[in-house]
């Protein structure tokens, strides 16, 4: 017992639950961001207006037709050169977290709205609401509904992203991994338990999205 509790994978443990709260920080806050980004460039994206369906058009396939790790680069090196002054890596890894996720995001709510038969918004305008109106009570609610699961399936990937913000040195779960066995040289042990940490998250929320699912009928 006494060789198990000195062993590399529990003197690990510590540099991980540090690095594992500021994993879910980041993951938390950048898909809060993200759900409003999603939200305004999804409906955007529905939008009669040819400008404004351009503008959330070229946001979404510029963030999803490049890597995340490039965007991390990008925020982070790239970009104060263009406003002349540094941006703090935790905020860097929030905001590509919110941005990456947003473009996603804006698809899911688009397929979501756009599911919805047409029928129902017809049937708003029938009863005197104004297309806004529809929208807030009739049409969102349903499409909320249809949401979950895959905004459940979006913050699965973002948690596993934030591994990316290693090369900007933030202490998230893997770089705290990599700073353990960097000094220990103990890599299997400290890796081992990283994989197992990300599944300790990753897999009871999957069961819980199919269990959503099945409830919601979706």
């Amino acid at each position: 017992m006494e060789a198990i509790m000195d062993s590399h994978y529990i003197r690990v443990l510590p540099f991980l639950f540090e690095g594992l709260v500021w994993t879910l920080i980041i993951t938390g806050v950048g898909l809060f961001f993200g759900f409003i980004l999603g939200a305004i460039f999804g409906l955007a994206r529905l939008s009669k207006n040819k400008l404004i369906y351009i503008i959330s058009s070229i946001y979404v396939e510029a963030l999803r037709g490049t890597p995340i790790l490039a965007q991390i680069l990008f925020i982070y090196f790239g970009l104060p050169d263009l406003i002349g002054f540094n941006i703090d890596k935790i905020t860097a890894s929030i905001i590509a977290i919110a941005l990456n996720a947003g473009a996603y995001i804006a698809e899911i709510v688009r397929g979501a709205v756009y599911s919805i038969d047409k029928g129902q918004n017809e049937a708003g305008r029938s009863i005197g609401l104004t297309r806004g109106q529809t929208m807030r009570y009739i049409i969102w609610p349903q499409a909320f509904k249809r949401m979950i699961p895959p905004l459940g399936n979006q913050f699965v990937i973002s948690l596993k992203d934030t591994s990316l913000f290693s090369v900007i040195a933030v202490g998230e779960l893997l770089y705290m991994g990599q700073q353990y066995y960097g000094t220990t040289f103990a890599a299997f042990e400290a890796l081992t338990m990283v994989c197992l940490m990300y599944l300790a998250i990753t897999v009871p929320t999957a069961l819980y999205l199919r269990k959503v699912e099945r409830r919601l009928d979706v």
